[in-house]
């Protein structure tokens, strides 16, 4: 497989240089670790995605030829990496994409395959465009190009484990390899190149909370499809990880991978834009995330590699992963008061508020009742401890309240 993978990797390198193996200094000193970041984000398509694409067209244009056309479903990275690729053979394909995928997706599909591309939008979900795109290449003929379960796919993932062996040299040996799980494609490939340099017990892989496919299978034995999936991590939100995929990763343990909360993967995104520039999707920052939940006390002493697998974030969700980000911190909350409707009410609950607490939402939600009225409030805060003090005062002056933050059904209806 070695071989194979090394050939992948140099022919890769007609398309793109290798991608950085940087040590980053922040999370280094943070947990006292040497941390290593492999910067698939600053591929030309901004994630590890154009690899396995690559691969897999190679591949068959070897064999048959650049006479075909070719169909993949995607509303994201890999569409993006199989229209650069589809450009860069000059062969033509189709990218199907639901009706709902955002603007800026398409028109960089659109950008990367330029006159070699033609993007069909079809269906609301994901579910229905993918079969959209299955029965356009029955009925075309064209070649389906999978986004994570299939060998060459796998292959083409797989050069970012030669790339890190030749980055750090043979004299250096991770402690830790930290990889995020989707489909599972990046895994099966880096863990099959690694097999027997990298003891197994090193691996550490990331799911969402929302979508631990990985997870349940090792749990169970066998590939699970989840009943329901959060998209919020829109990069790793895979309902079934690839068969192909969990036969070379079901080895592991699954203690060895890690749920991680879509909150805390918004601090994550939060902290790398403003201390070091770096733009990460959800998915992108899932391993940097795990860093976090393990700790200094598990990571100090190691050498750690974490693959940053992209960066196409669109920054009119920046204010969600915002919100998102303080919650998890604790210094935003939500509340639903029962106040009395009488003059000097508001300002007699405005003078509960400390120094540093500041109101973001301020709404009535009825006023059926004359003495009293229910009212949202959203308060922002610089430090965890002040919404104890808050509650406090709210208990003194017996102010009935309801702390909704944390309730996801009542949040997604009001907030």
């Amino acid at each position: 497989m070695k071989q194979d993978v090394e050939r992948a990797t140099d022919a890769l390198r007609t398309l793109f240089p290798e991608t950085p193996l940087q040590l980053n200094e922040h999370l280094s000193v943070r947990y006292g670790a040497q941390v290593y970041l492999k910067r698939e984000d600053l591929s030309p398509v901004r994630s590890y995605k154009i690899r396995g694409a690559f691969n897999f067209f190679r591949k068959i244009i070897a064999q048959k030829g650049t006479g075909n056309s070719f169909v993949c479903a995607s509303a994201g990275n890999h569409a993006q990496g199989f229209a650069f690729v589809c450009r860069h053979f000059g062969v033509q394909g189709t990218v199907f994409m639901p009706v709902t995928t955002p603007q800026q997706k398409i028109d960089k599909t659109r950008i990367f395959g330029g006159e070699f591309v033609k993007i069909r939008l079809v269906g609301d979900i994901f579910d229905q465009c993918y079969r959209a795109a299955q029965d356009h290449a029955r009925d075309s003929g064209a070649i389906m190009v999978p986004p994570f379960d299939h060998a060459d796919i796998i292959e083409g993932q797989a050069t970012v484990a030669a790339e890190v062996a030749a980055q750090l040299g043979s004299g250096v040996r991770p402690d830790l390899v930290v990889l995020p799980v989707g489909g599972g494609g990046l895994a099966a490939g880096v863990t099959g190149y690694l097999e027997g340099d990298v003891p197994d017990d090193a691996f550490l892989f990331c799911e969402p909370e929302g979508a631990p496919s990985l997870r349940r299978s090792l749990e169970a034995g066998e590939v699970i499809t989840l009943d329901q999936v959060d998209n919020f991590v829109d990069g790793a939100a895979v309902g079934r990880i690839g068969d192909l995929n969990f036969d070379r990763l079901r080895k592991f343990r699954p203690e060895q991978a890690m749920l991680l909360s879509e909150n805390a993967i918004c601090v994550t995104i939060i902290d790398m834009l403003n201390v070091e520039g770096v733009v990460l999707e959800p998915a992108g920052a899932l391993s940097i995330t795990a860093l976090e939940a393990m700790g200094r006390e598990k990571l100090q002493g190691k050498t750690v590699v974490a693959v940053v697998s992209g960066g196409n974030f669109d920054f009119e969700r920046l204010p969600d992963v915002k919100e998102r980000a303080m919650r998890h911190r604790g210094l935003k909350k939500y509340f639903i008061l029962r106040m009395a409707q009488r003059p000097g009410a508001l300002r007699d609950f405005l003078n509960l508020l400390g120094p540093e607490d500041d109101i973001s939402r301020f709404e009535y939600l009825k006023k059926s009742a004359r003495n009293f009225g229910s009212i949202l409030i959203g308060i922002e805060t610089k430090a965890p401890e002040n919404f104890d003090v808050l509650k406090a005062a709210f208990d003194r002056v017996g102010l009935r309240y309801q702390d909704i933050t944390e309730n996801e059904i009542l949040s997604n209806l009001i907030i």
